[in-house]
């Protein structure tokens, strides 16, 4: 039997500083983004409470980390290298896997390029380019990444959107090749956790903030089954379920890795440890949360759940 693994999970840091602006760089919505900005989240999300989970983090030494999205704030060219030396704070490449944010996939950037910088961060791993519908779809995913008992399948939700939206799109191609993927690693004795960043079922975001086609993907869970799906994009804690063949996939959302105050009823920073057990029946996944209890506070366990024994 394969030997337990533990994901480290955090995501909507939002770390990337805001600067070297120009009035060729502020079309309508990254204007529009720069006020809100400043008008709030300047003073929630702050880089030094990002490194201060990450230093709990590596000492709790987790086997890889998963990252999902809104590691920039309004897309600037700027913005890009320095996520990528954050991501490069957490850990290597093959040891940290990313998918894309809205605020990540912003408006248009000409000719930059933009989260390709990332991109070794979000391919994937020789074993997992291998799986059957791997790659396929726009911007190489979804990605796969085994690690030992657990396949890591990375969905790209990000897309350009007009002024005031906030939502995503996995689209047909993708969904297809998602299909694909996780029906070819069913056989494959491993656990399969989806990454993604916009809630992915109908009804966990309002319109303009929610996935359009949650539905579609909702139907393709249920069809090829998951053991678990974590996502960011709410900056809240959250646990839902998928109807699947094989049993309920637990749905997790995560707050802010990097919140330092608490806004619009958003909690404080903090990060999830997800522990992947084999067992006779299948797998046990627990889950304990690290974070902020108060403003300026240390790093604690929050709380701790089994969040499903999944029937193989």
């Amino acid at each position: 039997m394969s030997a337990p693994l533990t994901i480290a999970h955090i995501s909507d840091v939002h770390v990337t500083p805001v600067k070297e602006l120009t009035t060729r760089q502020l079309n309508l919505k990254r204007t529009l983004g720069l006020v809100n900005w400043h008008r709030g989240r300047k003073h929630v999300h702050r880089a030094d409470v990002a490194a201060l989970l990450v230093e709990d983090m590596r000492a709790m030494r987790p086997d890889h980390v998963a990252v999902t999205g809104d590691l920039c704030n309004i897309g600037l060219a700027s913005e890009y290298p320095a996520a990528r030396a954050w991501l490069e704070s957490v850990g290597q490449p093959r040891d940290v896997t990313v998918v894309p944010g809205n605020h990540d996939i912003y408006t248009r950037l000409r000719k930059h390029p933009g989260v390709e910088l990332w991109r070794d961060f979000m391919s994937s791993d020789q074993s997992g380019a291998g799986v059957p519908g791997a790659g396929t779809a726009e911007r190489g995913f979804p990605i796969v990444r085994h690690l030992g008992c657990v396949a890591l399948v990375g969905v790209n939700s990000a897309i350009e959107t007009r002024p005031f939206v906030a939502a995503g799109r996995v689209g047909a191609r993708q969904l297809a090749a998602l299909e694909t993927v996780l029906k070819a690693l069913a056989g494959r004795n491993v656990a399969r956790i989806v990454l993604i960043h916009h809630p992915p079922l109908p009804g966990m975001a309002p319109r303009l903030r929610a996935l359009s086609d949650a539905a579609d993907l909702a139907v393709v869970l249920a069809r090829a089954g998951a053991e678990l799906v974590l996502h960011g994009h709410n900056h809240r804690d959250t646990l839902n379920w998928c109807d699947a063949p094989g049993g309920r996939i637990p749905v997790v959302g995560i707050a802010s890795g990097s919140a330092a105050r608490q806004h619009k009823g958003e909690p404080l920073a903090r990060y999830n440890l997800i522990k992947v057990r084999p067992i006779e029946t299948g797998w046990a996944i627990e889950m304990t949360g690290r974070g902020m209890l108060s403003p300026g506070g240390g790093i604690v366990d929050l709380d701790r759940q089994v969040l499903t024994q999944h029937a193989g």
